[in-house]
């Protein structure tokens, strides 16, 4: 199994900015990639960005384009999310996940964290 720990999320003014990190530990060698996913109340869960662990590959959604960035450390296992222009439509609980291969699913979470943008 993957254990996966976020943190970083907290009360941001409009226009300011974040950094998210989630620590991966356990089984981290059959992880492929790690998303970060959101959820606002009332809402599903949406995509919010994604990277492969070998190859850095990053993919994102059209609502953080320009503003958000992911990253990873490999040495430390763990992603980041640096979100910048923070909007209040960015409010939401936020969760890492990983899957272990292209074309599977994200199986393993995170908790989440909160993070709020007030305007």
């Amino acid at each position: 199994q993957v254990q996966l720990v976020e943190s970083g999320g907290g009360l941001v003014q409009v226009g300011g900015s974040l950094r998210l990190s989630c620590a991966a530990s356990g089984r981290t060698f059959s992880m492929y990639s790690m998303g970060w996913f959101r959820q606002a109340p009332g809402k599903e869960r949406e995509f919010v960005a994604g990277i492969t662990w070998n190859y850095g590959y990053r993919s994102y959604a059209d609502s953080v384009k320009g503003r958000f960035t992911i990253s990873r450390d490999n040495a430390k296992n763990t992603v980041y999310l640096q979100m910048n222009s923070l909007k209040p439509e960015d409010t939401a609980v936020y969760y890492c996940a990983t899957k272990e291969s292209p074309t599977g699913v994200y199986n393993y979470w995170g908790q989440g964290t909160q993070v709020t943008v007030s305007s």
